[in-house]
């Protein structure tokens, strides 16, 4: 069994980015992030302030909007468009969740195709689905790049997602089929769920359930990719019960330390994607 190490990894491939903003910086080119976030909420604030501090590390022209909670729809939707057409920012990045009187599909939308550096817009997601060049959601990506980093073999093999949120699950599928993997997708209306997972090489667990994913489930030597973010008793724990199914899983992810990183690094690739595409490189 190996620990994954997402610090490790994303720490390895920050640095190529920082190379490459230096070189882009070279011919002129600095790659703008605009981050917006409405209201307090403190998990999103401390995500925001990572997603800040990294950019800023990287050499990266970065702006964060800080707004009221109770700021409306239009407002919002205004900043988007004053952004859309602000040629230093070539991605923008909207904290989710929004608050409950602001439409988040109509926000996302109304991002720039060409600046959704989340992956978040129908038409990169259409464009993903059927393999054409497009800016690909953070946290599936970061996922890829971690099977990739560690040379697990995808092609053939059977990927089993819990979960299929739009975020994480459906492009986590796409993603897998894309590199012939066969791919079964299982939610809350699975039956028979852990007979499923236990015939899984690749698990990747999305459900937002703590310790959700027990050894019972998992087959001897499976790679085990932990996605969950869940706070119990004030820890971080992941939807993997990971003390014992550590000892059948081949390669694990940890949560903190395992996915997280990956999804910062993957939205700072996407940034300087956008600002290469933008100048023509």
């Amino acid at each position: 069994m190996k620990i994954i190490d997402g610090k490790l990894i994303s720490a390895k491939l920050k640095e190529e980015l920082k190379e490459e903003v230096e070189k882009l910086k070279e011919v002129g080119i600095v790659p703008g992030l605009a981050v917006i976030i409405v209201g307090n909420d403190p998990a999103s604030k401390t995500y925001v302030n990572s997603k800040e501090k990294n950019a800023e590390k990287l050499g990266l022209y970065s702006v964060k909007h800080q707004l009221d909670e109770k700021i409306s729809e239009e407002q919002l939707l205004k900043l988007i468009d004053d952004l859309n057409n602000d040629s230093k920012i070539h991605g923008i990045l909207v904290q989710l969740p929004l608050p409950n009187h602001i439409d988040s599909k109509k926000v996302l939308n109304k991002i720039s195709i060409e600046k959704d550096v989340d992956g978040f817009h129908p038409e990169n997601v259409g464009k993903m689905i059927v393999g054409d060049k497009a800016f690909l959601p953070c946290t599936p990506n970061g996922v890829i790049k971690i099977l990739e980093y560690e040379n697990v073999e995808i092609t053939g093999k059977h990927a089993v997602i819990i979960g299929r949120s739009n975020i994480v699950g459906k492009p986590m599928a796409a993603l897998l089929l894309e590199r012939n993997a066969t791919v079964t997708v299982c939610h809350s209306k699975t039956k028979n769920l852990s007979e499923i997972v236990n015939l899984a090489d690749i698990v990747v667990a999305a459900v937002g359930r703590p310790n959700f994913v027990n050894a019972d489930m998992v087959k001897e030597g499976a790679v085990v990719i932990d996605v969950g973010i869940n706070r119990v008793d004030g820890k971080l724990v992941g939807d993997v019960d990971f003390d014992s199914v550590k000892e059948k899983a081949s390669l694990i992810t940890p949560v903190p330390g395992g996915v997280g990183p990956m999804t910062i690094a993957m939205l700072m690739y996407n940034t300087i994607e956008s600002a290469k595409r933008r100048g023509g490189i």
